[in-house]
């Protein structure tokens, strides 16, 4: 009997005792899970509004960007548009004459950087690229055991003189000039071919430099042909965009110091040499989405 009391005295004592701490355990709990809840919607909400302090920093490449320096051939004018007049000549071909010669054209001026790269004057092997693009050609139809009749091989390279611009050339170009941006070309090309590729392009009036690596007869990517653009137009490293079309190219642009966007027109993989370039699209008005990028940054930080 009497421990059956002392059993119904602890009983009564541990109800008043959790009548008084659970209340107070349940309000710690519910703190506790709230203040959860709070961090978690906070981290989404960084995640998905990224606070203006972050914007900035994203956004600070593009303020710096000063100058677009495009690479020509593959990026602005189509190399591969040389097929259908070669079909013309040779059919069935087209296609395997164009990748050919720009494969082989390619090679030259890596062989002729590669093998003389010290020279204070440049390669002693150095041939300038419409040369070596004839060359190129020659050897291309030589391989493909193609006979040349009729003036076909000038009539060839007088195409390459004037190969077929992108589409979207001439906007992208008008679009970034009306940015306040400087814009050139960095390219292998002569003078005197890159003079006739941009005159045929109709695009004099949007690009304020053409830079051809004719005067240190080295091609790229030589670190010498990048530093053309410093020594052309009043910019840091970190203030120029560099565009290519050439994964290689975009590659040594980017180890020189330069910020690069890619134009993927093929669909290819990156490189498996890093790093990889800061930018990547489809095509050049992929280079407007990129420069737009701090404009839309600066307006949510003045908001």
């Amino acid at each position: 009997m009497r421990s059956s009391a002392t059993l119904i005295q602890w009983g009564l004592m541990f109800s008043k005792i959790a009548s008084i701490t659970l209340p107070i355990f349940t309000l710690v709990l519910i703190g506790f899970l709230y203040s959860r809840r709070v961090k978690l919607d906070e981290d989404a909400r960084k995640n998905l509004f990224p606070s203006n302090e972050r914007l900035k920093t994203a956004g600070t490449w593009a303020m710096k960007i000063k100058a677009v320096v495009f690479d020509a051939y593959g990026t602005l004018f189509d190399v591969y548009s040389i097929q259908v007049l070669a079909e013309s000549f040779y059919p069935s071909q087209g296609a395997d004459i164009a990748i050919k010669w720009r494969d082989k054209q390619i090679e030259y001026t890596r062989l002729i950087t590669q093998s003389d790269p010290h020279n204070v004057s440049g390669s002693q092997y150095f041939r300038p690229f419409w040369e070596l693009t004839r060359l190129s050609l020659e050897y291309t139809l030589d391989r493909l055991k193609l006979d040349r009749q009729s003036g076909q091989v000038e009539k060839l390279m007088q195409q390459y003189a004037h190969l077929t611009p992108f589409a979207e050339n001439l906007a992208v170009l008008q679009k970034i000039k009306a940015k306040g941006l400087t814009t050139a070309i960095l390219s292998n090309g002569s003078v005197d071919m890159l003079t006739s590729a941009v005159k045929s392009a109709g695009m004099e009036d949007v690009l304020d430099h053409v830079i051809s690596v004719d005067p240190i007869r080295l091609f790229k990517t030589s670190p010498e042909s990048y530093a053309l653009v410093q020594q052309t137009i009043p910019v840091n490293k970190d203030e120029v965009l560099f565009v290519s079309s050439n994964a290689w190219d975009a590659l040594g642009a980017t180890w020189f110091g330069f910020t690069t966007h890619w134009v993927n027109r093929q669909g290819l993989p990156f490189e498996a040499l890093t790093p990889k370039p800061h930018f990547s699209g489809a095509d050049l008005n992929s280079v407007l989405s990129s420069l737009n990028l701090w404009a839309t940054h600066e307006l949510q930080t003045d908001c």
